[in-house]
């Protein structure tokens, strides 16, 4: 398992508030082939448009977890904000 499916268990178990960890998802910096959307609407058109394998401790299991019921519509777009607004790498 990774940092981020970590964490989303952590939520989901009440170790932490949707708050924290949209907070954790803001100080971190995510791994991507592409920048992380801006919207919840453009994370759903890009995954359809152009499926690809999870990459691991990426937004990519933010994705996944919302497709397999982890996280509702309104979670998924409060992660996806605090997501656009983390450090990218270099």
């Amino acid at each position: 398992m990774s940092e981020v499916s970590d964490l989303i268990d952590s939520y989901r178990s009440g170790e932490l508030t949707l708050d924290e960890l949209a907070q954790r998802f803001r100080v971190r910096t995510w791994p991507s082939r592409r920048p992380a959307p801006g919207t919840a609407r453009e994370g759903w058109r890009r995954e359809q448009e152009d499926p690809e394998p999870i990459l691991e401790g990426s937004f990519d299991e933010v994705v996944s977890a919302y497709h397999l019921g982890l996280l509702t519509g309104n979670e998924y777009e409060v992660l996806s904000r605090a997501a656009s607004e983390a450090r990218t790498p270099e």
